[in-house]
Protein backbone atom coordinates (compact mmCIF):
# COMPACT_ATOMS: atom_id res chain seq x y z
CA UNK A 1 0.00 0.00 0.00
CA UNK A 2 1.12 3.55 -0.70
CA UNK A 3 1.14 5.96 2.25
CA UNK A 4 0.48 3.15 4.70
CA UNK A 5 1.96 3.25 8.19
CA UNK A 6 1.92 0.88 11.14
CA UNK A 7 1.92 3.08 14.25
CA UNK A 8 3.02 1.47 17.54
CA UNK A 9 2.38 3.42 20.76
CA UNK A 10 2.75 2.76 24.45
CA UNK A 11 -0.20 4.02 26.48
CA UNK A 12 -0.89 3.76 30.22
CA UNK A 13 -2.29 0.21 30.08
CA UNK A 14 -1.74 -0.88 26.49
CA UNK A 15 0.54 -1.11 23.53
CA UNK A 16 -1.48 0.17 20.57
CA UNK A 17 -0.82 -1.15 17.06
CA UNK A 18 -2.62 0.96 14.45
CA UNK A 19 -2.55 0.52 10.67
CA UNK A 20 -3.18 3.76 8.78
CA UNK A 21 -3.81 3.94 5.04
CA UNK A 22 -3.93 7.43 3.52
CA UNK A 23 -4.77 8.78 6.96
CA UNK A 24 -7.66 6.37 7.59
CA UNK A 25 -7.51 3.85 10.41
CA UNK A 26 -7.83 0.38 8.85
CA UNK A 27 -6.87 -1.92 11.72
CA UNK A 28 -6.34 -1.44 15.43
CA UNK A 29 -5.28 -3.69 18.30
CA UNK A 30 -4.63 -2.90 21.97
CA UNK A 31 -2.33 -5.31 23.77
CA UNK A 32 -1.98 -5.27 27.58
CA UNK A 33 1.40 -4.12 28.81
CA UNK A 34 3.23 -7.20 30.14
CA UNK A 35 3.23 -7.49 33.91
CA UNK A 36 6.47 -9.43 33.91
CA UNK A 37 9.70 -9.44 32.01
CA UNK A 38 10.48 -11.97 29.30
CA UNK A 39 12.42 -14.26 31.65
CA UNK A 40 9.56 -14.54 34.11
CA UNK A 41 7.02 -15.05 31.34
CA UNK A 42 9.08 -17.84 29.81
CA UNK A 43 9.16 -19.71 33.10
CA UNK A 44 5.43 -19.38 33.68
CA UNK A 45 3.74 -19.29 37.06
CA UNK A 46 0.55 -20.25 38.76
CA UNK A 47 -2.11 -17.62 39.06
CA UNK A 48 -4.82 -16.06 36.96
CA UNK A 49 -2.83 -14.62 34.07
CA UNK A 50 -3.67 -13.36 30.62
CA UNK A 51 -3.32 -16.22 28.12
CA UNK A 52 -1.52 -14.95 25.06
CA UNK A 53 -2.35 -16.42 21.69
CA UNK A 54 0.17 -19.10 20.82
CA UNK A 55 1.25 -19.75 24.41
CA UNK A 56 1.91 -23.41 25.30
CA UNK A 57 0.92 -24.78 28.72
CA UNK A 58 0.94 -28.00 30.67
CA UNK A 59 -2.79 -27.97 31.37
CA UNK A 60 -4.76 -30.19 33.74
CA UNK A 61 -8.05 -31.73 32.60
CA UNK A 62 -10.90 -30.88 34.99
CA UNK A 63 -13.64 -32.82 33.25
CA UNK A 64 -14.53 -34.39 29.90
CA UNK A 65 -18.03 -33.66 28.53
CA UNK A 66 -18.82 -36.48 26.11
CA UNK A 67 -22.09 -35.13 24.75
CA UNK A 68 -20.29 -32.09 23.29
CA UNK A 69 -17.06 -34.04 22.64
CA UNK A 70 -14.97 -31.55 24.58
CA UNK A 71 -12.92 -31.15 27.72
CA UNK A 72 -12.46 -28.30 30.16
CA UNK A 73 -9.05 -27.85 31.70
CA UNK A 74 -7.01 -25.39 33.71
CA UNK A 75 -4.00 -23.66 32.19
CA UNK A 76 -3.09 -22.06 35.49
CA UNK A 77 -4.90 -22.09 38.81
CA UNK A 78 -8.26 -20.42 38.17
CA UNK A 79 -7.78 -19.97 34.41
CA UNK A 80 -10.06 -22.40 32.58
CA UNK A 81 -9.88 -23.28 28.89
CA UNK A 82 -11.99 -25.17 26.36
CA UNK A 83 -10.53 -28.08 24.36
CA UNK A 84 -12.52 -29.58 21.49
CA UNK A 85 -11.98 -33.33 21.08
CA UNK A 86 -13.11 -33.26 17.44
CA UNK A 87 -9.48 -32.78 16.46
CA UNK A 88 -8.09 -36.17 15.49
CA UNK A 89 -4.60 -35.16 16.65
CA UNK A 90 -3.33 -37.44 19.42
CA UNK A 91 -2.81 -35.40 22.62
CA UNK A 92 0.59 -35.42 24.28
CA UNK A 93 -0.01 -36.58 27.88
CA UNK A 94 2.69 -36.03 30.46
CA UNK A 95 1.33 -38.11 33.36
CA UNK A 96 0.67 -41.41 31.56
CA UNK A 97 0.81 -43.08 28.13
CA UNK A 98 -2.11 -42.10 25.89
CA UNK A 99 -4.56 -45.00 25.44
CA UNK A 100 -7.14 -43.29 23.26
CA UNK A 101 -8.92 -41.64 26.20
CA UNK A 102 -8.58 -38.23 27.82
CA UNK A 103 -9.47 -38.39 31.51
CA UNK A 104 -10.02 -35.96 34.37
CA UNK A 105 -6.68 -35.31 36.05
CA UNK A 106 -4.63 -35.83 32.90
CA UNK A 107 -1.78 -33.41 32.28
CA UNK A 108 -1.72 -32.46 28.63
CA UNK A 109 0.32 -30.17 26.41
CA UNK A 110 -1.93 -27.51 24.84
CA UNK A 111 -1.62 -24.25 22.95
CA UNK A 112 -3.94 -21.23 23.08
CA UNK A 113 -5.56 -20.76 19.64
CA UNK A 114 -8.34 -18.30 20.54
CA UNK A 115 -8.42 -15.66 23.27
CA UNK A 116 -11.16 -15.49 25.87
CA UNK A 117 -14.12 -13.52 24.49
CA UNK A 118 -16.61 -11.99 26.93
CA UNK A 119 -17.87 -14.90 29.07
CA UNK A 120 -16.20 -17.58 26.93
CA UNK A 121 -12.99 -19.25 28.05
CA UNK A 122 -9.93 -19.30 25.83
CA UNK A 123 -9.85 -22.14 23.31
CA UNK A 124 -6.85 -24.46 23.24
CA UNK A 125 -5.64 -27.20 20.91
CA UNK A 126 -3.36 -30.22 21.24
CA UNK A 127 -1.96 -29.59 17.74
CA UNK A 128 0.99 -27.34 18.51
CA UNK A 129 2.25 -24.86 15.93
CA UNK A 130 5.15 -22.42 15.71
CA UNK A 131 4.82 -19.47 13.37
CA UNK A 132 7.54 -17.62 11.51
CA UNK A 133 7.33 -14.96 8.84
CA UNK A 134 7.33 -17.43 5.96
CA UNK A 135 6.29 -20.76 7.47
CA UNK A 136 4.36 -22.47 10.26
CA UNK A 137 5.79 -25.65 11.75
CA UNK A 138 3.47 -28.35 13.17
CA UNK A 139 5.60 -30.70 15.32
CA UNK A 140 2.72 -32.85 16.62
CA UNK A 141 0.28 -34.98 14.69
CA UNK A 142 0.95 -36.51 11.28
CA UNK A 143 4.39 -35.51 9.88
CA UNK A 144 5.37 -35.04 6.24
CA UNK A 145 2.61 -32.69 5.13
CA UNK A 146 3.65 -29.67 3.03
CA UNK A 147 0.75 -27.23 2.82
CA UNK A 148 0.73 -23.95 0.88
CA UNK A 149 -1.36 -20.90 1.63
CA UNK A 150 -4.45 -20.75 -0.57
CA UNK A 151 -3.37 -17.27 -1.67
CA UNK A 152 -0.20 -18.60 -3.35
CA UNK A 153 -0.69 -19.31 -7.06
CA UNK A 154 0.65 -22.41 -8.79
CA UNK A 155 3.72 -20.72 -10.28
CA UNK A 156 4.72 -19.36 -6.87
CA UNK A 157 4.21 -22.77 -5.25
CA UNK A 158 6.45 -24.39 -7.83
CA UNK A 159 9.25 -21.92 -7.08
CA UNK A 160 8.88 -22.37 -3.32
CA UNK A 161 8.89 -26.17 -3.64
CA UNK A 162 12.21 -25.81 -5.42
CA UNK A 163 13.58 -23.80 -2.48
CA UNK A 164 12.61 -26.66 -0.14
CA UNK A 165 14.43 -29.42 -2.02
CA UNK A 166 17.18 -29.50 0.58
CA UNK A 167 18.24 -32.32 2.84
CA UNK A 168 17.73 -30.39 6.08
CA UNK A 169 14.12 -29.56 5.11
CA UNK A 170 13.46 -33.20 4.23
CA UNK A 171 14.72 -34.08 7.72
CA UNK A 172 12.30 -31.57 9.26
CA UNK A 173 9.39 -33.10 7.32
CA UNK A 174 10.21 -36.54 8.72
CA UNK A 175 9.12 -35.35 12.18
CA UNK A 176 6.83 -32.36 11.45
CA UNK A 177 4.50 -30.80 8.91
CA UNK A 178 4.90 -27.38 7.32
CA UNK A 179 2.56 -24.63 6.16
CA UNK A 180 4.10 -22.13 3.74
CA UNK A 181 2.62 -18.70 4.37
CA UNK A 182 1.50 -16.01 1.92
CA UNK A 183 4.49 -13.87 2.92
CA UNK A 184 6.78 -16.39 1.20
CA UNK A 185 5.63 -14.99 -2.16
CA UNK A 186 7.92 -12.00 -1.60
CA UNK A 187 11.04 -14.20 -1.68
CA UNK A 188 13.38 -14.24 -4.66
CA UNK A 189 15.72 -16.86 -3.17
CA UNK A 190 15.21 -19.71 -0.74
CA UNK A 191 17.63 -19.05 2.12
CA UNK A 192 15.27 -16.87 4.24
CA UNK A 193 12.54 -19.52 4.00
CA UNK A 194 14.93 -22.36 4.87
CA UNK A 195 16.40 -20.46 7.82
CA UNK A 196 12.90 -19.59 9.09
CA UNK A 197 11.94 -23.29 9.04
CA UNK A 198 15.16 -24.43 10.73
CA UNK A 199 14.73 -21.81 13.48
CA UNK A 200 11.17 -23.01 14.13
CA UNK A 201 12.29 -26.65 14.14
CA UNK A 202 14.97 -25.86 16.72
CA UNK A 203 12.47 -23.96 18.90
CA UNK A 204 9.93 -26.81 18.75
CA UNK A 205 12.62 -29.34 19.64
CA UNK A 206 13.63 -27.33 22.71
CA UNK A 207 10.03 -27.00 23.93
CA UNK A 208 9.14 -30.67 23.44
CA UNK A 209 12.38 -31.90 25.00
CA UNK A 210 11.70 -30.15 28.32
CA UNK A 211 7.91 -30.72 28.40
CA UNK A 212 8.19 -34.04 30.27
CA UNK A 213 10.16 -32.43 33.09
CA UNK A 214 7.76 -29.56 33.75
CA UNK A 215 5.00 -29.47 36.34
CA UNK A 216 1.31 -28.92 35.78
CA UNK A 217 0.27 -25.30 35.06
CA UNK A 218 3.71 -24.46 33.64
CA UNK A 219 3.89 -22.12 30.66
CA UNK A 220 6.49 -23.68 28.38
CA UNK A 221 6.37 -21.04 25.68
CA UNK A 222 5.07 -17.57 25.07
CA UNK A 223 5.41 -16.01 21.62
CA UNK A 224 6.97 -12.59 21.17
CA UNK A 225 4.89 -9.57 22.20
CA UNK A 226 1.68 -9.55 20.20
CA UNK A 227 2.46 -6.28 18.43
CA UNK A 228 5.71 -7.85 17.16
CA UNK A 229 3.99 -10.95 15.83
CA UNK A 230 1.52 -8.62 14.10
CA UNK A 231 4.46 -6.94 12.34
CA UNK A 232 5.82 -10.35 11.38
CA UNK A 233 2.50 -11.66 10.09
CA UNK A 234 1.46 -8.59 8.09
CA UNK A 235 2.12 -8.96 4.37
CA UNK A 236 5.15 -6.90 3.34
CA UNK A 237 3.28 -4.49 1.04
CA UNK A 238 0.60 -3.61 3.62
CA UNK A 239 2.67 -0.73 5.01
CA UNK A 240 5.76 1.25 4.02
CA UNK A 241 6.77 2.39 7.52
CA UNK A 242 6.65 1.17 11.12
CA UNK A 243 6.64 4.22 13.38
CA UNK A 244 6.90 4.47 17.17
CA UNK A 245 7.74 7.29 19.58
CA UNK A 246 8.86 4.90 22.34
CA UNK A 247 12.62 4.19 22.48
CA UNK A 248 11.88 0.95 24.38
CA UNK A 249 9.46 -0.31 21.72
CA UNK A 250 11.81 0.81 18.97
CA UNK A 251 14.69 -1.20 20.42
CA UNK A 252 12.49 -4.25 21.04
CA UNK A 253 11.17 -4.08 17.47
CA UNK A 254 14.67 -3.57 16.04
CA UNK A 255 16.02 -6.69 17.73
CA UNK A 256 12.97 -8.71 16.66
CA UNK A 257 13.19 -7.58 13.03
CA UNK A 258 16.93 -8.23 12.88
CA UNK A 259 16.29 -11.85 13.90
CA UNK A 260 13.05 -12.70 12.11
CA UNK A 261 12.34 -10.09 9.41
CA UNK A 262 15.63 -8.41 8.39
CA UNK A 263 14.09 -7.31 5.11
CA UNK A 264 11.63 -5.10 7.00
CA UNK A 265 14.20 -3.40 9.26
CA UNK A 266 14.58 -0.37 6.98
CA UNK A 267 10.89 0.48 7.54
CA UNK A 268 11.31 0.97 11.31
CA UNK A 269 11.35 4.65 12.35
CA UNK A 270 11.66 6.36 15.75
CA UNK A 271 9.52 9.53 15.90
CA UNK A 272 11.30 12.17 17.99
CA UNK A 273 9.50 15.50 17.53
CA UNK A 274 8.89 16.91 21.05
CA UNK A 275 6.51 19.60 19.80
CA UNK A 276 3.78 17.24 18.58
CA UNK A 277 3.10 13.75 19.92
CA UNK A 278 2.64 10.90 17.49
CA UNK A 279 -0.88 10.45 18.84
CA UNK A 280 -1.78 14.05 17.98
CA UNK A 281 0.09 14.09 14.67
CA UNK A 282 -2.34 11.57 13.18
CA UNK A 283 -5.38 12.42 15.32
CA UNK A 284 -5.40 8.91 16.70
CA UNK A 285 -7.49 9.60 19.81
CA UNK A 286 -10.43 10.74 17.67
CA UNK A 287 -9.97 7.83 15.25
CA UNK A 288 -10.03 5.29 18.10
CA UNK A 289 -13.08 6.94 19.63
CA UNK A 290 -14.91 6.74 16.29
CA UNK A 291 -13.94 3.07 16.00
CA UNK A 292 -16.01 2.24 19.10
CA UNK A 293 -19.05 4.42 18.38
CA UNK A 294 -22.36 2.90 17.32
CA UNK A 295 -22.97 5.20 14.35
CA UNK A 296 -20.63 5.46 11.36
CA UNK A 297 -21.28 8.19 8.80
CA UNK A 298 -20.79 7.59 5.08
CA UNK A 299 -19.54 10.25 2.66
CA UNK A 300 -22.89 10.18 0.85
CA UNK A 301 -24.71 11.23 4.03
CA UNK A 302 -25.96 7.75 4.79
CA UNK A 303 -24.82 5.96 7.91
CA UNK A 304 -24.33 2.58 9.56
CA UNK A 305 -25.56 1.53 12.98
CA UNK A 306 -23.33 -1.21 14.41
CA UNK A 307 -24.70 -3.15 17.38
CA UNK A 308 -22.67 -6.09 18.74
CA UNK A 309 -24.63 -8.53 20.90
CA UNK A 310 -23.69 -11.71 22.77
CA UNK A 311 -24.73 -13.97 19.90
CA UNK A 312 -24.03 -11.88 16.78
CA UNK A 313 -23.41 -8.41 15.38
CA UNK A 314 -26.20 -6.48 13.66
CA UNK A 315 -25.44 -3.69 11.17
CA UNK A 316 -28.20 -1.44 9.81
CA UNK A 317 -27.70 0.69 6.69
CA UNK A 318 -29.63 3.97 6.54
CA UNK A 319 -29.98 6.65 3.85
CA UNK A 320 -29.62 9.39 6.47
CA UNK A 321 -28.79 12.83 5.05
CA UNK A 322 -28.33 11.66 1.47
CA UNK A 323 -29.55 14.44 -0.85
CA UNK A 324 -28.58 13.21 -4.31
CA UNK A 325 -30.78 13.84 -7.35
CA UNK A 326 -30.68 10.31 -8.76
CA UNK A 327 -33.71 8.05 -9.05
CA UNK A 328 -34.56 6.14 -5.91
CA UNK A 329 -33.26 2.83 -7.32
CA UNK A 330 -29.86 4.37 -8.12
CA UNK A 331 -29.84 6.18 -4.78
CA UNK A 332 -30.29 2.99 -2.77
CA UNK A 333 -27.83 1.11 -4.98
CA UNK A 334 -25.06 3.70 -4.50
CA UNK A 335 -25.57 3.98 -0.73
CA UNK A 336 -25.51 0.19 -0.37
CA UNK A 337 -22.30 -0.13 -2.42
CA UNK A 338 -20.62 2.56 -0.33
CA UNK A 339 -21.89 0.85 2.83
CA UNK A 340 -20.48 -2.51 1.69
CA UNK A 341 -16.96 -1.07 1.45
CA UNK A 342 -17.29 0.64 4.82
CA UNK A 343 -18.71 -2.48 6.50
CA UNK A 344 -15.70 -4.52 5.37
CA UNK A 345 -13.41 -1.84 6.82
CA UNK A 346 -15.33 -1.66 10.10
CA UNK A 347 -15.30 -5.44 10.64
CA UNK A 348 -11.52 -5.44 10.32
CA UNK A 349 -11.05 -2.25 12.34
CA UNK A 350 -13.32 -3.26 15.22
CA UNK A 351 -12.34 -6.93 14.95
CA UNK A 352 -15.97 -8.04 14.87
CA UNK A 353 -16.21 -11.80 14.42
CA UNK A 354 -18.64 -14.68 14.38
CA UNK A 355 -22.03 -14.08 12.76
CA UNK A 356 -22.74 -10.62 11.30
CA UNK A 357 -26.18 -9.72 9.94
CA UNK A 358 -26.44 -6.66 7.67
CA UNK A 359 -29.74 -4.97 6.89
CA UNK A 360 -29.00 -3.05 3.69
CA UNK A 361 -31.52 -0.61 2.23
CA UNK A 362 -34.09 -2.71 0.42
CA UNK A 363 -33.59 -3.10 -3.34
CA UNK A 364 -36.10 -4.74 -5.68
CA UNK A 365 -33.90 -5.47 -8.69
CA UNK A 366 -32.15 -8.86 -8.51
CA UNK A 367 -29.22 -7.56 -10.59
CA UNK A 368 -28.61 -4.81 -8.00
CA UNK A 369 -28.70 -7.38 -5.20
CA UNK A 370 -26.19 -9.59 -6.99
CA UNK A 371 -23.91 -6.62 -7.65
CA UNK A 372 -24.04 -5.74 -3.95
CA UNK A 373 -23.13 -9.27 -2.81
CA UNK A 374 -20.24 -9.41 -5.28
CA UNK A 375 -18.95 -6.01 -4.14
CA UNK A 376 -19.17 -7.02 -0.48
CA UNK A 377 -17.34 -10.31 -1.16
CA UNK A 378 -14.62 -8.46 -3.05
CA UNK A 379 -14.09 -6.03 -0.15
CA UNK A 380 -14.00 -8.83 2.43
CA UNK A 381 -11.26 -10.64 0.50
CA UNK A 382 -8.92 -7.79 1.48
CA UNK A 383 -9.33 -8.76 5.15
CA UNK A 384 -6.38 -10.84 6.47
CA UNK A 385 -8.87 -12.66 8.72
CA UNK A 386 -11.15 -15.02 6.81
CA UNK A 387 -14.54 -13.37 6.22
CA UNK A 388 -17.25 -14.84 3.99
CA UNK A 389 -20.57 -13.62 2.59
CA UNK A 390 -22.95 -16.52 3.21
CA UNK A 391 -26.09 -15.35 1.44
CA UNK A 392 -28.96 -12.89 1.35
CA UNK A 393 -32.07 -14.15 3.14
CA UNK A 394 -35.62 -13.85 1.70
CA UNK A 395 -36.04 -10.84 4.00
CA UNK A 396 -33.08 -9.11 2.37
CA UNK A 397 -30.66 -9.59 5.29
CA UNK A 398 -27.07 -10.37 4.33
CA UNK A 399 -25.27 -12.99 6.42
CA UNK A 400 -21.50 -12.76 6.94
CA UNK A 401 -19.18 -14.93 9.00
CA UNK A 402 -15.74 -13.83 10.18
CA UNK A 403 -13.25 -16.05 11.95
CA UNK A 404 -12.79 -15.40 15.65
CA UNK A 405 -9.18 -14.89 16.67
CA UNK A 406 -8.84 -11.87 18.94
CA UNK A 407 -11.35 -10.01 21.04
CA UNK A 408 -13.24 -7.02 19.62
CA UNK A 409 -11.39 -3.71 19.77
CA UNK A 410 -13.83 -2.27 22.33
CA UNK A 411 -13.06 -5.11 24.74
CA UNK A 412 -9.33 -4.74 24.17
CA UNK A 413 -9.45 -1.03 24.99
CA UNK A 414 -11.65 -1.54 28.05
CA UNK A 415 -9.41 -4.23 29.55
CA UNK A 416 -8.24 -3.25 33.02
CA UNK A 417 -6.48 -6.42 34.12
Amino acid sequence: MKDAKLIVLKQERHILSLLLYEGRLMEANAYPLPAAGPAEEAEGASGNVSCLLGSIYVGKVNNVVKNINAAFLELTKGQRAFLSLDNRNEPRLLNRPYDGRLLAGDEVLVQVEKEAVKTKDPVVTTELSFSGRYAVLLPTGRPGRLIFSGKLDNSCRKILKGFLEREEIKNVLERSSLIIRTNASELTEGEPLVQDILRLDSLAGQILSVAGTRTCYSCLYRPASAYLTEIRDTYHDQYDAIVTDSPDLYEEARLFLEQQCPGELHKLKLYQDPSVTLMNLYGLSAKLREATETRVWLKSGGYLVIEPTEALTVIDVNSGKYSGKKAIRDTFRLINLEAAAEIARQLRLRNLSGIIIVDFINMEDSADKQELLQALSRELRQDPVKAVVVDMTPLGLVEITRKKIRRPLREQLNETD
